[in-house]
């Protein structure tokens, strides 16, 4: 009771409860039945790989059985798992697969502008932070990631970013520094868990965010407590961000940056970035002629230049650099120069930072000028002067926030403008479960493979050479079983499931090495027997490097469990 009261007595509440109303506005078409079209038309896929691999046993969950045609690949071994283990718990609480998908989104929205109130709110006050978390959510780019692209992951980074500059700041600004290198480390993990690429987007402004605050601060001393949570986080994440750093090697990486994924061919106009109020819900493609929207949107953009603006002349009039000035500037520069580079003219940044190529399309850097545009808007209300009445701002504050929304409300819906009736059985198979079994293979196809298969995984095993009786067959998410009964002297099993790294076979309980022989074109498992009956059994077991990451998670879990009670008794003890 005295944790609710103290809730419902915060000054924070109600202002969070408003940012929570608008993220559910804008999230309301979802919230009736059946599911809607969006690029990434593989969420319930995912979410089923990932039921699957707990009911068997497989935690972490990495290699998926249904995908790559049936014959498997190792999914969540690179695609970051985040949200789909927050799915698997909306899953347990008795939802379907495809509300589980759109709860999932609902909470993208209502999440990320959450975040940005608690960041915004130290440097603008509450009610300006509450503009800035609706324009964070009502941003045209928001609604491209979720009604138009269905771009899980991507949506749930965007939560991330002003979580992890809210606890960066506080860290180096206050006394206290505890819980602010948890929840920096927590923050971290959230955002290596959910994508992968928005990391690489993202940490350039991480570090000159800390670094701008290092100086003014002159907080040198908290560098260590960076450097600790820094190591934290990434011990959170080891389990997934060790081998997908390290092991993306024996996969076609390459493939998904040639041809439509070459970079060069996505850039945006001015006018799709600027001044365009097109909308569709088509794909990104060469030229002009795109489908989908690449605009920044028309309030988040000029009043970007309104703040910028007014707090140059504030800055010359008072001559006087604080800390909100140098926030907003330093969100101003960034918004801009991530457009820049969604621009063509980017072009030989992008060639001279040659990992920007693995970003594929250049108009994923709108998040950024959406998040920091999003963040300064709110210093409006900031900068009026304090004679201005509190009833004069929140009327303004409401001017604004029905201005955007009204603006940009038509692209909060789905195609069509509504739901369309969809079943998990009927998305779950038939023609729609083929096309999510082959949707997607080359991502992370293994590089054993020359190609893709061109028809669907039949059997567990079958005979690659030899006179050998196949049976008892049966497979899991992370193994097969069955027996063979060889009568030449030595015959050959082909396993139908592509080979990679960990893949073990047991011959009556002896290790044996599979192999992938050069004439095999799928990359599928072969194993050698002896004549004689033979009971075999394949398991994907961890690699070395795999396992280093699954320790280095858990000892940072269990560390983070046992914080508030280690950090209760530092407190009593100083007593």
């Amino acid at each position: 009771m005295k944790i609710v009261k103290k809730l419902l007595t915060s000054a924070n509440f109600w202002p969070i409860v408003v940012v929570i109303i608008f993220g559910v506005l804008a999230a309301l078409p979802l919230f009736g039945k059946g599911y809607f079209n969006m690029h990434d038309d593989l969420q319930m896929m995912r979410q089923l790989q990932m039921e699957k691999c707990f009911l068997d046993g497989q935690i972490p969950c990495r290699w998926v059985p249904d995908m790559g045609y049936g014959f498997g690949f190792p999914l969540f071994n690179f695609y970051p798992p985040l949200p789909y283990l927050v799915g698997q718990g909306i899953r347990l609480l008795g939802f379907d697969f495809v509300s589980t998908a759109k709860d999932l989104f609902i909470l993208a929205f209502i999440t990320s502008g959450v975040a940005m109130y608690l960041l915004a709110k130290d440097f603008f006050g509450r009610l300006a932070a509450v503009i800035s978390a609706v324009f964070y959510i009502w941003a045209p780019y928001h609604a491209v990631d979720i009604y138009v692209r269905g771009a899980m992951n991507e949506s749930w980074a965007m939560i991330w970013f002003p979580l992890i500059l809210w606890a960066s700041y506080r860290l180096l600004k206050d006394k206290k520094t505890t819980k602010w290198i948890a929840l920096l480390a927590v923050s971290w993990f959230g955002l290596l868990t959910s994508h992968n690429l928005m990391v690489l987007i993202f940490t350039p402004l991480f570090a000159f965010w800390t670094g701008i605050w290092l100086l003014k601060f002159k907080s040198f001393k908290r560098i260590p407590h960076l450097l600790v949570s820094g190591i934290w986080a990434f011990g959170l994440a080891a389990f997934f961000t060790l081998p997908a750093l390290i092991e993306n090697k024996f996969t076609h990486i390459d493939s998904v940056l040639v041809g439509y994924y070459d970079y060069s061919g996505h850039f945006a106009t001015i006018n799709q970035l600027l001044f365009s109020r097109f909308w569709g819900y088509g794909p990104s493609v060469w030229l002009e002629n795109d489908g989908m929207s690449f605009q920044v949107g028309y309030l988040h953009w000029v009043l970007s230049l309104v703040v910028f603006g007014l707090f140059v002349y504030k800055g010359i009039k008072n001559k006087k650099i604080d800390t909100t000035f140098l926030a907003v500037e330093l969100m101003f520069l960034v918004g801009w120069l991530s457009t820049f580079f969604v621009h063509s003219k980017s072009t030989p940044i992008w060639l001279f930072v040659s990992p920007m190529k693995y970003l594929q399309f250049p108009w994923r850097f709108l998040v950024l000028p959406t998040f920091s545009f999003s963040f300064i808007i709110g210093a409006l209300i900031w900068f009026l002067p304090k004679t201005v009445a509190k009833n004069y701002r929140i009327l303004l504050s409401a001017a604004l926030i029905i201005f955007v929304i009204s603006l940009n409300w038509y692209y909060f819906k789905p195609e069509h403008g509504k739901l369309g009736k969809l079943t998990d059985q009927e998305k779950l198979s038939d023609v729609a479960w083929d096309l999510q079994q082959t949707a997607g293979i080359y991502d992370y196809l293994p590089i054993t493979a020359k190609t893709a298969p061109k028809a669907p995984q039949k059997y567990v095993a079958e005979v690659a050479r030899g006179k050998v009786t196949v049976s008892d067959m049966s497979q899991g998410t992370n193994w097969s079983n069955f027996k063979a009964n060889v009568e030449d002297d030595k015959a050959w099993v082909r396993v139908n499931t592509f080979y990679f790294p960990g893949w073990i076979a047991y011959v009556d309980g002896n290790k044996v090495a599979p192999f992938v022989p050069q004439e095999e074109e799928w990359g599928r498992m072969w194993i050698e027997l002896a004549k004689g009956e033979h009971k075999v059994e394949v398991k994907f077991e961890n690699t070395q490097i795999r396992t280093v990451g699954n320790v280095l998670s858990l000892v940072s879990w269990l560390t983070l469990i046992s914080f508030p009670l280690w950090l209760k008794r530092v407190k009593l003890s100083s007593k």
